[in-house]
């Protein structure tokens, strides 16, 4: 089940209604409720990889007890943890890379091998919940967090509908004890949480998907396209991402917010940074923090001299690029960005304030960057930046005009609306309440249109792949 479906729009109302009329002080029966309906929307997808979730599910909630229970076998129990959940992920999201990545290797000395591979399917969310069980074990282990003797608790903890399948990355310390207690409505929630509902969804069906349909040919076919094109392509996937990915969180945060819970902020306008660094503490902060807390800190992070940094930095980088896909682009991708973090540390090259021309030349560094991540193959990738160096540059491929255009507006509104939080300081997760009855009526009800025209329920979220 996808957010941008009529389906999940019946389902939540149904969630909603049951979730509010059950009252506030039998919550522990609201959380059996989202338990089952975070099972029905998994299992809409397939039902089958239901059982993966389920033993995740069971596996860390008997290894936190043991955990904290045992001072001898805790760090065996951890282990268990770790190998048993990097495992899952490994079989279901690595195998075939892996086998391939062989073979092609000693292809290169003139050994032809033939290794079959499996036709293993990728379930939707795995990379997401197993880093948020895998944290719950290890945040245990370190002391930081006391395990919950609460199955529910914890089952609906891993499973939660609003981020399962692409985030946020929630922690425990924060979602557990949210679960265990009462929630309330407000106005000031309600409006909060809808209205980041409804920014979601415009920046995914009205913006994401507009430009989707404007540069898929020129990236599933490069070969075809002229450097103009390309350059078109490069700068407006940039935003295809951006809106894609934030439009998913803010309809997660949003929908969590009206039942109740309060996530944390998953971007942070990531295109007005003026550094790489600036530019990952403001993008999908969620899994940001988590390689910073549960890789790059471990390995020693900036307490062992600066050498060892660059190396934390880019492993910790790279380790996040292959999180992100089974490709060598995803390799590369994260390679890359490990260096120029590593970079801006050796020089210091983070600026003090924000300027204009800085501004520009992260957006077009990060963009140049996102090449790796959308190309269908490594050589598509060098085959566009030879293109971008090479030329000519011609006329550029448009597609449809109506497509065109309606990739303009939707931009033109998203982008403006951005500049004037990021003007304001304002927080999107807040917005709603800061706005009169009216405003909000005749804002929300201009969003709402906008979406209904240009709604389309067979796009997927990019981040669904992962």
């Amino acid at each position: 089940m996808i957010f941008n479906s009529v389906t999940f729009l019946i389902f939540f109302v149904i969630v909603f209604t049951t979730y509010w009329l059950i009252p506030k002080k039998n919550f522990k029966w609201q959380n059996v409720l989202l338990l089952v309906a975070s099972y029905v929307f998994y299992g809409w997808w397939d039902w089958r990889f239901l059982s993966l979730i389920a033993f995740s599910t069971v596996l860390d909630y008997v290894v936190g007890l043991h955990i904290h229970a045992s001072f001898s076998k805790k760090k065996m129990f951890l282990l268990i943890s770790l190998i048993s959940n990097l495992g899952l992920l490994g079989v279901f999201k690595y195998f075939n890379f892996f086998i391939e990545s062989w073979v092609n290797l000693w292809s290169l000395f003139g050994y032809e091998m033939s290794i079959s591979t499996l036709n293993i399917i990728l379930p939707v969310g795995i990379s997401f919940y197993t880093f948020q069980t895998m944290s719950y074990s290890i945040d245990i282990y370190r002391g930081e967090l006391k395990p919950t003797k609460n199955f529910i608790e914890f089952a609906t903890f891993v499973s939660f509908f609003p981020q399962l399948v692409a985030g946020p990355i929630e922690r425990a310390s924060n979602l557990l004890p949210q679960l265990a207690r009462e929630r309330k409505m407000s106005l000031v929630r309600f409006k909060n949480g809808l209205f980041q509902i409804f920014i979601g969804f415009f920046r995914k069906v009205v913006v994401a998907d507009a430009i989707g349909s404007i540069i898929d040919g020129i990236y599933n076919a490069p070969d075809i396209h002229n450097a103009s094109s390309i350059v078109m392509a490069v700068v407006l996937y940039s935003f295809q991402i951006y809106f894609d990915f934030s439009g998913y969180s803010d309809i997660a945060i949003g929908t969590a917010k009206i039942l109740g819970f309060d996530f944390k902020r998953n971007f942070n306008l990531p295109y007005f940074s003026v550094s790489i660094t600036e530019f990952w503490r403001r993008w999908h902060i969620s899994l940001s923090t988590w390689l910073r807390d549960y890789l790059y800190i471990p390995l020693g992070g900036n307490k062992k001299g600066i050498k060892i940094q660059y190396r934390n930095l880019f492993i910790t980088m790279l380790l996040g690029g292959l999180w992100h896909g089974s490709s060598w682009n995803f390799v590369v991708w994260g390679a890359i960005h490990g260096l120029l973090l590593s970079l801006e540390k050796r020089f210091y090259l983070i600026p003090k304030k924000y300027t204009l021309l800085k501004n520009l030349f992260i957006f077009s560094l990060v963009s140049l960057i996102w090449i790796f991540f959308r190309a269908l193959s490594f050589d598509d990738s060098i085959l566009m930046f030879i293109k971008l160096i090479k030329g000519p540059y011609l006329s550029l491929y448009i597609g449809n005009i109506s497509s065109l255009i309606s990739l303009m507006y939707g931009l033109l509104i998203a982008l403006s609306f951005d500049i004037y939080i990021f003007k304001k300081d304002l927080a999107l997760e807040e917005f709603g309440s800061k706005l009169s009855t009216t405003s909000f009526i005749l804002i929300s009800t201009f969003i709402l249109i906008n979406i209904v025209l240009f709604f389309s329920s067979s796009s997927n979220f990019i981040y669904f792949q992962f």
